[in-house]
């Protein structure tokens, strides 16, 4: 299984590069990121698109859990 690379794009995971795998590589796909550390609890939500010019990318949504 091939592995590519997924930018994030907005909130707290904005600018990481992170490993995409084939089997995730989805349009659409959610992902959720619970940030726990130092406070309370943040949640944010990521929306997984792809482009021909940019690749892979999450960018965050203001979806309500």
């Amino acid at each position: 299984m091939s592995s590519r690379n997924v930018r994030f794009i907005g909130g707290p995971l904005d600018g990481r590069m992170q490993d995409l795998r084939d089997s995730e590589a989805v349009a659409g796909r959610l992902l959720r990121h619970i940030h726990l550390h130092d406070g309370p609890k943040i949640e944010t939500h990521y929306e997984l698109h792809y482009s021909p010019e940019a690749g892979w990318v999450y960018h965050l949504c203001g979806r309500e859990p």
